[in-house]
C-alpha cells in the first residue's frame, strides 16, 4: 500500500452562500465556500453536477471555461453566468492573492 505525506490537515470554520439562478430554459443550483485556504479564493459548486472551480471577481472568468466546468448547455447560459459571478464573487485585493 503507497503511503501518502500529509501536506496539510486543517479545520476552519467557514461561510457558504448558496445561490438558485433560473432563466426560461434552465436552472442553477451553486454553493459558494468562503475560506481562507486557497489564497482566499471562493470555492464554487455547482450543485447539479458536483463540480467545482476556485474563482474570485478578479480573475478573467472565461463564459467557455464555465461552460465546460460546470457542463453547461449554450454559450450563452455561460456568458450569463460569468457576468452574474463577477457581479457577485468577492473582490480580493491583489496582494492578498498571491
Amino acid at each position: 500500500m503507497e503511503r501518502y505525506d500529509n501536506l496539510y490537515d486543517v479545520t476552519e470554520t467557514a461561510q457558504v452562500r448558496f445561490i438558485g439562478l433560473a432563466s426560461a430554459e434552465t436552472r442553477h443550483d451553486f454553493g459558494i465556500v468562503f475560506t481562507q485556504r486557497f489564497y482566499g479564493k471562493p470555492l464554487v459548486i455547482c450543485l447539479q453536477t458536483g463540480q467545482s472551480t476556485l474563482l474570485s471577481s478578479e480573475d478573467e472568468i472565461d463564459p467557455q471555461f464555465l461552460l465546460k466546468r460546470f457542463r453547461l448547455q449554450s454559450l450563452e447560459e455561460a456568458e450569463a453566468l460569468a457576468q452574474y459571478l463577477r457581479e457577485h464573487l468577492p473582490s480580493m485585493p491583489f496582494a492578498d492573492q498571491y
